[in-house]
């Protein structure tokens, strides 16, 4: 019985982050995508109009979670504030999306 429910919790799980993922990249693509680019490498016209940088310079891997849904929901630079525009949730699938950009 115990082990019937852990692969039923562990299935869930994986479901649940499959979802997010899926989620996460819908965001992106909506939302980032046009400047920072389908690699997260940045989309070379904003790179030069706004000094994007790739999502795996340093300053993004070394920033946490919390930093960058902060700068998300306020905006950072010349990138606008999505406080109001998504949710919380969409942030977080959006910063869990972005982590996968690094590897």
């Amino acid at each position: 019985m115990k082990i019937r429910t852990a692969i039923a919790v562990m299935t869930m799980m994986a479901a649940t982050t499959v979802t997010a993922f899926a989620q996460g990249a819908d965001v992106y693509k909506s939302k980032c995508l046009m400047c920072h680019g389908a690699d997260g490498a940045g989309n070379p016209p904003m790179v030069k109009a706004m000094g994007v940088k790739p999502f795996k310079s340093p300053e993004y891997i070394k920033a946490s979670d919390a930093d960058l849904i902060a700068a998300t929901k306020n905006g950072k630079g010349k990138m606008p504030a999505q406080a109001g525009k998504l949710t919380d949730a969409q942030i977080k699938d959006a910063v869990a999306y972005i982590r996968t950009l690094q590897k």
